[in-house]
């Protein structure tokens, strides 16, 4: 049951069909996008040696290779460990130490920056860079026939950090990865060949998760000239390529619909939207609809159950008649189809409807655990249920309704950012003696980093440079408090709530 199969059969029946463009100009068709994924396979089994299940690293903005490396890895039968490319060198270098990964594919921006930190890897063998002269030998291999697998072995290994700081390697294997396509197919999007997914969020997270559903119905995928997000590229995409669907952080579709706005732009070109990764405010989704129709759908997951958990539908969410629309579209809408999700008490006891407790997921779509980490995996798996650390509610429609995040993580522009992990780094000046970092709700990114600092004779410079020595640019905090101390309880925890108070106050 490997997950490569999808390409297999999409080459087979649609060889001659568009797989992928850069921008509007076709790179490859399914044919040739399985015949690099295979003679790229037999250079990692047989010049490499690397055998069933080890893992292959990729570390890469997106790219046109992108996919045919994802699929040369499962073609090969190995595991692929796909990193965000904003991370700092040093992270790079403990994830791909941790994954205990022989090869890693870093594109040609970033190959500059690993000098210092690869050495430090001991289990890794090559570094691969796509149109550099190693990667277009490795593309001359003769090609082998795909490796078979079993449907809970090992496939994609994401990292995400926990309140710890440091990142955990969350276990997908290849029956999630057909579950979560399933999903997809039922829940947010039906899929045909004239379709167009573009990558404008990073392929290493949930945009990239999304191929599956695209490869399975061999309709194309839209790499973005520049690599990312850009409002008025999107515009001319959606006009020279045409049906295009896309998954977009808040922060996204609020630029989007603002250029939408802004140029008067014709969006007969767009077909689907999933927006999800951060809060989604009321007034944005309605603006939305109103500037370029029913084109969206929210979905709400985790990397443990990555893009999977609920589905609010573009039905749900046009349906502005319906009496409980202005509590539907505040919710993230409903489970999803191979999934099953509840509000619990710390007993794990069912909640009444409305009442907010911890969201615990059940399906086969929940990861199989973390890697090498039992602890954490106990934790978060009980009797069969994920704990995603996420409160909220149902209503008795099944509608759920997030409340908080109790793992205190800060979403940014649709990224992650954990707390403890920029404490402790700001913990390493000599001069903090107390630090606590905690989100402030922004217009433009949805939330941005504060951190409250107890110093002496630090200044808001020395932090940042000290951050940018540490950790990705994205996770520094964007503004500094200085106070005389950090309020706590009776056990001495600090009461991120009463920072949060002072926040709101200093508005």
């Amino acid at each position: 049951m490997n997950i490569v199969q999808l390409l297999v059969r999409a080459a087979r029946v649609h060889a001659d069909r568009p797989a992928v463009l850069l921008g509007g100009a076709l790179q490859l068709d399914y044919g040739q996008l399985a015949a690099r994924a295979s003679h790229l396979a037999a250079y990692l089994r047989q010049t490499l040696a690397l055998q069933a299940g080890d893992r292959v690293a990729i570390y890469m903005t997106n790219h046109v290779a992108y996919l045919e490396i994802l699929y040369a890895a499962w073609w090969a039968g190995l595991a692929v460990v796909p990193i965000n490319a904003k991370l700092h060198p040093k992270e790079l270098a403990f994830i791909v130490d941790d994954a205990k990964a022989s090869v890693l594919f870093v594109t040609d921006d970033l190959a500059d920056t690993l000098g210092p930190v690869l050495p430090d890897v001991p289990t890794l063998r090559k570094v691969l860079t796509p149109g550099q002269r190693d990667y277009d030998a490795a593309l001359q291999t003769e090609p082998m026939a795909p490796v078979h697998r079993q449907p809970d072995d090992l496939a994609w290994l994401f990292y995400t950090s926990g309140t710890t700081g440091r990142p955990k390697g969350v276990m997908q294997t290849h029956r999630n990865l057909y579950a979560m396509t399933s999903c997809y197919l039922s829940d947010v999007d039906g899929v045909d060949a004239q379709d167009a997914m573009v990558y404008a969020a990073p392929m290493s997270h949930g945009a990239g998760m999304y191929n599956f559903a695209i490869v399975a119905n061999a309709a194309r995928h839209v790499v973005p000239v520049s690599g990312g997000f850009d409002a008025a590229e999107l515009l001319d995409l959606a006009e020279s390529v045409g049906r295009i669907c896309m998954f977009a952080a808040p922060t996204m579709v609020k630029r989007l619909v603002e250029q939408v706005h802004a140029q008067k732009a014709n969006v007969a070109g767009f077909k689907t939207i999933v927006y999800g990764g951060g809060p989604m405010y009321v007034e944005d989704i309605q603006r939305a609809l109103a500037t370029m129709g029913p084109r969206f759908v929210q979905i709400y997951g985790q990397g443990e159950s990555p893009m999977t958990i609920t589905a609010l539908s573009r039905e749900h969410l046009a349906d502005s008649t319906h009496p409980q629309w202005g509590a539907r579209i505040a919710s993230v809408g409903v489970a999803q189809m191979l999934v099953e999700v509840r509000v619990v008490d710390e007993a794990g006891v069912d909640m009444p409807h409305g009442a907010t407790g911890e969201i615990v997921v059940r399906g086969e779509t929940v990861m199989a655990g973390y890697w090498n980490n039992p602890q954490a995996t106990a934790n978060a798996l009980r009797d069969g249920w994920l704990w995603t650390g996420d409160m909220g509610s149902l209503n008795a429609q099944g509608f759920l309704t997030l409340k908080d995040r109790s793992k205190d993580v800060i979403i940014s522009g649709g990224s992650n950012i954990y707390p403890r992990e920029v404490e402790e780094v700001l913990l390493r000046h000599p001069g903090v003696r107390e630090v606590s970092v905690i989100g402030q709700s922004d217009p433009e990114w949805g939330e941005v980093v504060v951190a409250f600092v107890v110093s002496q004779n630090v200044s808001s410079q020395d932090l940042d440079q000290l951050c940018l020595e540490h950790i990705a640019r994205f996770k520094r905090p964007k503004h500094y408090i200085f106070v005389d101390n950090l309020p706590k309880n009776n056990y001495g925890k600090v009461l991120k709530t009463a920072l949060r108070e002072t926040l709101s106050q200093e508005k």
